[in-house]
């Protein structure tokens, strides 16, 4: 981290947690944050995911750029993909404030912004006008008080699909009500069914991922599994916050909303090796959960992962820590003369 960086850091600390995620992307869309310049890349790291092309497999989650303002900026901070979003068909602003804590104890965050976007018309327009470069994904969602959610998936596949290079399924956000409820067998086939029928119509035929709970028992797990090979979805990325309050600080644990960062590394990890066993190499995975170094990363890799996602981290070490895992990866691949494929599940069992 540059010294820039962690004196800006230090000062959006002493802002309440949404004034400053915003300043944050205000600065990335002046020009403001010192930034990798591009991907990290080398033989070693990169990848192809669904026909992707990846420089490298540190992305950057959703949730960061709700509404695809910041993409040229966060094409050039060191990710080999970036997903942004949420978007729903309509605009909505979420839940009231205040809706995001910092647990700076923990390393973790707790939101509940719940779905607050421009909508998937002002959203594709932005990320139709990004430059070339790495791929960039949205997270797709549904409107709170909409009476179809499982049609808004499609709608949004509709309006904003043409200008993404992937399109993730987001069923797992704890902060729309009844928005898990989707996870359940029969919902997520339909939904997905309706998704892909969408994705089909449009002339790049991006991808179709598909993001779960970390809250999910081994049953839950196998179904979601199984619908997602049948559907079929390209990838599943697993996960997203939890509801758990294990193990953190009181002083924000009764908050309502998603728990994100460093406490949830584990349990995250331990629901991606279990999907790793059920889908036995049949779908790519991307892990994703308390990722804060380069050892995680590498831990979610060896948990089943093909690629890898952080966001809550930045929030602590700032956008330098994307570039450095990446060039972390790198070296330590080189050192125990592995490749990437060979690292993605070597450890499954240690997870179990």
């Amino acid at each position: 981290m540059t010294l820039i960086e962690s004196i800006g850091l230090r000062a959006l600390h002493h802002l309440p947690p949404e004034t400053a995620h915003d300043l944050s992307i205000r600065a990335l869309e002046r020009g403001l944050v010192p930034l990798n310049g591009g991907p990290v890349t080398s033989d070693r790291l990169r990848l192809t995911i669904a026909g992707l092309d990846l420089p490298n497999p540190v992305g950057l989650a959703a949730g960061y750029d709700k509404n695809a303002r910041a993409v040229p900026a966060l094409m050039r901070a060191g990710f080999g993909f970036v997903e942004v979003g949420a978007a729903t068909p309509r605009p909505q602003p979420g839940n009231p404030k205040p809706r995001l804590f910092r647990l700076t104890q923990d390393r973790a965050i707790i939101n509940r912004f719940g779905f607050n976007n421009d909508g998937a018309q002002a959203i594709a327009a932005r990320l139709a006008a990004r430059p070339a470069g790495i791929p960039v994904g949205l997270n797709i969602g549904a409107n709170k008080d909409s009476p179809d959610r499982s049609a808004d998936f499609a709608s949004v596949v509709r309006i904003a699909g043409a200008a993404a290079d992937f399109l993730t399924v987001n069923v797992s956000s704890p902060n729309t009500e009844k928005l898990r409820d989707l996870q359940g067998a029969d919902a997520l086939a339909a939904l997905l069914d309706g998704v892909i029928r969408a994705r089909d119509e449009l002339p790049n035929r991006p991808p179709v991922f598909v993001k779960i709970a970390p809250d999910l028992d081994d049953e839950a797990l196998a179904q979601i599994a199984s619908v997602a090979m049948a559907a079929p979805v390209d990838a599943i990325i697993a996960t997203n916050t939890t509801l758990s309050r294990d193990g953190i600080d009181p002083t924000h644990a009764q908050q309502a909303g998603g728990l994100s960062g460093a406490p949830l590394f584990d349990r995250s990890t331990r629901i991606l090796a279990r999907l790793a066993r059920q889908t036995a190499g049949r779908v790519p995975l991307i892990g994703v959960g308390g990722i804060g170094s380069t050892d995680q990363a590498w831990e979610k890799l060896r948990a089943g992962a093909s690629a890898v996602q952080i966001y809550s981290a930045l929030i602590y070490q700032g956008f330098a820590l994307a570039a450095r895992i990446a060039q972390e990866l790198d070296d330590r691949l080189t050192r125990q003369r592995m490749t990437l494929p060979e690292l993605t599940g070597s450890g499954i069992d240690d997870w179990l």
